[in-house]
C-alpha cells in the first residue's frame, strides 16, 4: 500500500467521518486505523456525556455489543491449543451447568465448531415467552441481580433444529461458549479472560463487567427517535460471552495489532499463528457469493484483499471493526448513539485505503433490473429455511416471507406479512442476483433495511399448496 495513498486518506477522514456523523445524528465517535503494528490515525469526535459536555477521547469506553464474540472466541481456542478438547466434540461433554439438547433424542450433538460458526440449530429466543421481554429477554436492570446461565437456562438450551443444517446467527450459542471457557479453565469467565486475553495484550480499559477498569470512562449511550436525543437506561447483559465487553479505542487498537501480527502486540501473545489463522480460515459458506464464517469472525473479499471484520450493537451503542489481515490494516469505530451506518463508514474508510473502488458485495451478477427476460425466473413467493425461532430476525424486520412480482413494467419485492406489505422497487446497486441454483434467490435487495445479518439468509420457494392459499403464483 503506497504511503500517499495513506495520507491522503488520513487527509480525507476527518471530513468524511464529520459528514457522516452529521447526517446519522450521532453524538459521539472514536474511530481508529492501525497500519504495520501501529495506530497511525485516532480520531475522536463529539460527546460521551450530552449534559455535562464531556467529550470522546481515546480513552472513553463504550460497550462494543459482538465484537465480544471474537474475544470470547479466542479465550477458548487458547484452551484448543492446551489439547482441552477437540473442534468436533460434543460441548455436552464439557458444561457442567447446563446442557444444550435437542428435543429428539437422536438428533447430532452441538459441537464446539457448531457454537463458533453459528450452525448449532439454537435460535434467538429461549422460547416463546422471551418474545414479551425486553430485547428478547437477554438483559436485566441495573438494580437487578444477573442469573448465572444455569439459572437463566433453567439446566437445559434447546436447539430449534439440527446441528450443521442452517446458519442462524446466535447470542446463546457464545453465551454457552463463555460459560465453556468457565466450565473447562475452571476460572470464572470474566477473570478468565481478563488474565488471559486482555493483559497479555495492554488492554486495561476492557473488561466484560461493568468494572473499576472501565466504569469511570464509559460514555452515556445515546437514542436518537423522532427529532429528540434519548439517554439509554444501562442494563446489565446475561449473555456475556456473546456481547457485553466494555472497551476504549486505545484498548481495541492493540487487540487489531495482534489480530494482524498472529496472535501478539508488543505487551504479549494471546495466541499461536497457526490458531489464529485456522480461526481466520473458511469453516462455513453457503455460497461463493456470500460472507463465510470463520470461527466467531465474518470473512469477505474486496476486489482480491482477504477481509475479516464483525460489528456490534446494544442499544445506545455501536461498533464496527473491518481487517485486511494481508495489508497489514485495520479500521475500527466506536459509537455512543443506535446508528446503522458504521459498517459502511469502515468499509469506505478501508476500500479507500485499499484503493479498492467498488464494496465486495458488488461481486459480478445478472443486471436483474435491467433483464426484463429474467424476470419471469424470479417471480413468485419465498421464506426462509424452516424455523420460527433461528428466523425470529427475519420476522421482526419485514415479515419474513417475501414476494417477487411484475407490476407496471417493474420488478417489484413485497412482504407477505409486515413492513412492505404495498411492494417497493429493489434498489439498483443491490439488488439480487441468480445463484447457480435456479431454486434460491439471495436477499442482498434487503440491506437497505439497515439489518445487514438478513443478507447471509437465503429464501426458498412456498409449497404450491401454501401459495396457492396466498393467492400469489407458484415460482417458475
Amino acid at each position: 500500500m503506497p504511503q500517499e495513498t495513506i495520507d491522503r486518506v488520513l487527509e480525507e477522514a476527518d471530513e468524511l467521518l464529520i459528514s457522516a456523523m452529521n447526517e446519522a445524528v450521532i453524538t459521539g465517535m472514536a474511530v481508529g486505523i492501525i497500519h504495520q503494528g501501529k495506530l497511525i490515525y485516532a480520531k475522536s469526535l463529539g460527546l460521551a456525556e450530552v449534559k455535562s459536555e464531556k467529550v470522546i477521547t481515546p480513552d472513553t469506553v463504550f460497550r462494543i455489543g459482538s465484537i465480544s464474540k471474537t474475544f470470547t472466541a479466542i479465550g477458548l481456542m487458547q484452551l484448543w491449543e492446551q489439547g482441552k478438547f477437540q473442534l468436533d466434540d460434543p460441548i455436552n461433554d464439557y458444561l457442567k451447568t447446563y446442557q444444550v439438547k435437542h428435543r429428539n433424542p437422536e438428533a447430532p450433538p452441538v459441537t464446539f465448531r457448531h457454537l463458533l460458526t453459528h450452525t448449532s440449530g439454537i435460535g434467538e429466543l429461549r422460547g416463546i415467552a422471551d418474545m414479551l421481554q425486553y430485547l428478547g429477554g437477554l438483559s436485566v436492570k441495573q438494580d437487578q441481580p444477573v442469573p448465572t446461565l444455569r439459572e437463566y437456562y433453567a439446566k437445559r438450551l434447546t436447539p430449534e433444529i439440527y446441528p450443521g443444517t442452517k446458519w442462524a446467527y446466535a447470542n446463546h450459542a457464545f453465551a454457552t461458549l463463555g460459560q465453556l471457557v468457565e466450565d473447562i479453565s475452571t476460572e470464572p469467565f470474566s477473570d478468565y479472560m481478563i488474565r488471559h486475553v486482555f493483559e497479555p495484550l495492554g488492554m486495561t480499559q476492557t473488561d466484560y463487567l461493568l468494572s473499576e477498569r472501565v466504569r469511570h470512562q464509559l460514555a452515556q449511550g445515546y437514542l436518537f427517535n423522532q427529532g429528540k436525543l434519548t439517554p439509554i437506561n444501562y442494563r446489565e447483559i446475561v449473555v456475556r460471552g456473546a456481547g457485553s465487553i466494555f472497551s476504549s479505542l486505545n484498548d481495541m487498537s492493540k487487540y487489531v495489532v495482534a489480530l494482524l501480527n498472529g496472535g501478539k502486540n508488543e505487551h504479549g501473545t494471546i495466541l499461536q499463528p497457526e490458531t489464529l489463522e485456522l480461526m481466520l480460515k473458511n469453516q462455513y459458506q453457503l455460497d461463493e457469493h456470500l460472507d463465510a464464517m470463520g470461527l466467531a469472525f465474518l470473512l469477505d473479499n474486496f476486489d482480491g484483499h482477504r477481509i475479516i471484520w464483525h460489528n456490534g450493537g446494544w442499544p445506545g451503542f455501536v461498533s464496527s471493526m473491518w481487517i485486511a489481515p494481508d495489508d497489514d490494516l485495520g479500521v475500527i469505530i466506536f459509537t455512543n448513539s443506535s446508528s446503522g451506518v458504521l459498517d459502511s463508514i469502515a468499509k469506505n474508510l478501508l476500500r479507500r485505503l485499499l484503493e479498492v473502488p467498488k464494496p465486495a458485495s458488488e461481486l459480478p451478477r445478472a443486471n436483474i433490473l435491467g433483464s426484463p427476460h429474467l424476470w419471469t425466473q424470479l417471480s413468485g413467493c419465498y421464506r426462509p429455511k424452516k424455523g420460527w425461532n433461528t428466523n425470529w430476525r427475519i420476522w421482526l424486520g419485514f415479515g419474513g416471507e417475501l414476494e417477487v412480482f411484475v407490476k407496471d413494467n417493474h420488478l417489484m419485492l413485497r412482504s407477505l406479512i409486515g413492513p412492505l406489505g404495498k411492494g417497493i422497487i429493489p434498489n439498483p446497486v443491490i439488488v439480487g442476483y441468480l445463484s447457480k441454483s435456479p431454486n434460491l434467490f439471495q436477499t442482498k435487495a434487503l440491506i437497505f433495511f439497515n439489518r445487514p445479518l438478513v443478507k447471509r439468509i437465503w429464501y426458498y420457494p412456498l409449497s404450491y399448496r401454501y401459495q396457492k392459499s396466498l393467492g400469489v403464483p407458484w415460482f417458475t
